[in-house]
């Protein structure tokens, strides 16, 4: 158990933010962000996506699941703060291959667990594939048709943008 323990301190500490630059460069940064705002002026919602190489320290001496951090992250991106409370945060963990989706409660309760599970699946095939950027642009197109479906923007209506439309890179 102390075995398994270090050997996840030690793969999360060998991953840094030049891993993280690699998997998300400036260009497929800027593409994502435009993706984004192009999504949200279709619906409510709002999207982040934050890429973290590894977990802090404190999340590794506890033995903290990926799911924990990404709603800590959903929390401190203030995701959860949107007037309707259809904001949704696409969470990647480079040094656990780990991919979590978390909706607001107001999306949320229009959403089957089953679907969320769906479109990590599709997105994680695409990256083992080595189709990183094809595989977020997919789930940005699937998140942003749920919002549609669930939030659509009224006709004549301007997207507030109440969150930044810029990945994150933790």
């Amino acid at each position: 158990m102390m075995l398994d323990r270090l050997r996840r301190i030690f793969r999360h500490r060998w991953f840094d933010e030049s891993d993280t630059r690699r998997a998300i460069p400036p260009e497929l940064s800027e593409r994502l962000a435009r993706r984004v705002a192009a999504s949200e002026r279709r619906h409510s919602g709002e999207i982040r996506i934050y890429v973290e190489a590894g977990l802090p320290l404190s999340y590794l001496w506890r033995d903290a699941t990926p799911r924990e951090r990404a709603i800590a992250i959903f929390g401190k991106l203030r995701v959860w703060d949107t007037e309707q409370n259809n904001g949704v945060l696409i969470y990647l963990l480079l040094a656990e291959h780990a991919i979590e989706l978390v909706a607001d409660r107001g999306l949320a309760r229009h959403v089957p667990n089953e679907e969320w599970r769906a479109i990590v699946q599709r997105m994680g095939s695409a990256f083992r594939e080595g189709r990183f950027e094809d595989g977020l642009t997919q789930a940005l197109a699937e998140v942003s048709a749920l919002l549609v479906q669930h939030f659509p923007l009224a006709a004549g209506a301007a997207d507030s943008n109440e969150l930044p439309d810029e990945p994150v890179l933790g």
